[in-house]
């Protein structure tokens, strides 16, 4: 039985000893958070000078901007956000390079990927990692995601041990250790299946930077900005990533992907990969935005001078209530030969059976030896493996459920989805 956990301590954190350190420590830095500055330490770092395009300087700028001017931020939450930041400004060079001295990545094709759609915290992750637990797919760790692109000069170790790897091995142990709690919410580890909306970040783009911080400036330009130049991106990255594996045409990879952001962009999913076949998780909007605001609410103990609980239940409401209109909206777009709703209460009665249906929907046999690879996927990561989080969206939040929930009656009334919380 797996150990149930209540944090208590939501609203006013009992920070560790090891958490006040760091605050104190980084109190101490000057974080430069201008994009000029970013940019130039990519720069430096990589060797390299030529970014591409140049469309993505605006929306870098309105990032540092927006988190520059959040005095809410403590150093700490600063620090982060420029290092994710220089981050995808060091993949962005080592992408351009790469498509500069090898123009016929450009040609390689990604072929008919299995596509998972949903809310967070629906389900989404555990159907991602089981289905990539089948050999034949392509998935995307963490590690990888992050850094797509080695940097000049960086070879796999003796030992097999890609730097790439560790270096996400060695955040995962130092986050485990300022937020302990993450494991049993989120895990991190670097073999851990990742969206591949990760791999949008190097153009500057997607709703993923929301997560780092709300950010209703850069969700505003988002939702106004035609994301088909950044899934394109996002797909001539996972060309590059298909290519670096040996595979020069693409017809020997076949990918496994997921996002929840692909539910208010799905008309853009299905024209940038129109062979996909796309699975949608569908569970109760509640539920999702307690247990996505609680999660959010520990991490702000470290990044913020103060947990915001009611900025962040009426910032994720709005947000999941957008992404589920334009799911309603835009859900007949796919076509029903590509494309299959995947109620959660069904999916967590029986996963397997699920997972049958998706790959007879995707025209793939589910062999003996691939039923025996998802089962020793779930024989090894049983639910609540870390831990499970006991979440309170009235005690915590001072939330009626079944008021929130009211705001959702348009999908309900399209998806026979299961109410959870009282």
């Amino acid at each position: 039985m797996a150990a149930k956990i209540r944090i208590t301590d939501l609203a006013e954190p009992e920070l560790t000893e090891q958490q006040r350190a760091a605050i104190e420590f980084t109190q101490t830095l000057d974080v430069d958070l201008r994009a000029d500055s970013i940019l130039a330490e990519a720069v430096q770092q990589t060797g390299l000078a030529d970014f591409g395009p140049d469309d993505f300087r605006e929306r870098i700028g309105l990032l540092c901007d927006e988190w520059g001017a959040d005095r809410g931020l403590r150093n700490i939450g600063r620090l982060t956000l420029r290092n994710k930041l220089l981050q995808h400004a060091c993949s962005r060079l080592l992408i351009q390079d790469t498509l500069t001295r090898h123009p016929e990545i450009h040609d390689i094709q990604v072929h008919a990927p299995i596509i998972v759609a949903g809310l967070p915290r629906s389900g989404t992750t555990h159907l991602l990692n089981l289905l990539g637990a089948d050999t034949r797919f392509r998935s995307l760790p963490l590690w990888e995601s992050y850094e797509p692109v080695p940097r000049p000069g960086e070879h796999v170790s003796a030992d097999g041990v890609d730097p790439r790897w560790q270096r996400c091995e060695d955040t995962w142990q130092m986050m485990q250790g300022m937020s302990p709690l993450l494991a049993a919410m989120h895990p991190m580890n670097p073999d851990h299946i990742h969206e591949e909306l990760e791999l949008m970040g190097p153009d500057f783009a997607s709703y993923n930077y929301e997560w780092l911080s709300m950010s209703p400036r850069w969700r505003d330009h988002y939702l106004s900005t035609d994301q088909t130049p950044h899934y394109e991106y996002m797909k001539t990255v996972l060309k590059l990533l298909t290519w670096q594996d040996g595979d020069r045409t693409g017809e020997n990879t076949r990918w496994v992907l997921k996002c929840p952001q692909h539910l208010e962009q799905l008309p853009v999913l299905h024209k940038v990969f129109p062979a996909a076949t796309v699975a949608i998780t569908h569970r109760d909007p509640v539920s999702v935005i307690q247990s996505a605001a609680t999660m959010l609410a520990y991490g702000q103990r470290l990044n913020r001078d103060r947990v915001e609980l009611q900025a962040l239940i009426d910032y994720w409401s709005d947000r999941v209530v957008r992404l589920l209109e334009a799911c309603v909206r835009d859900r007949d777009v796919l076509p029903p030969a590509q494309s299959i709703d995947v109620l959660f209460h069904e999916f967590m009665a029986d996963d397997m059976a699920m997972v049958e249906r998706i790959y007879a929907r995707a025209g793939l046999e589910l062999t003996a030896a691939a039923r025996a690879e998802l089962e020793r996927f779930l024989a090894a990561h049983p639910r609540g493996k870390h831990g499970q989080v006991v979440y309170d969206l009235r005690g915590d939040f001072g939330v009626e459920p079944a008021a929130l929930r009211e705001r959702f009656g348009f999908y309900f009334d399209r998806f026979p989805v299961q109410v959870e919380v009282q």
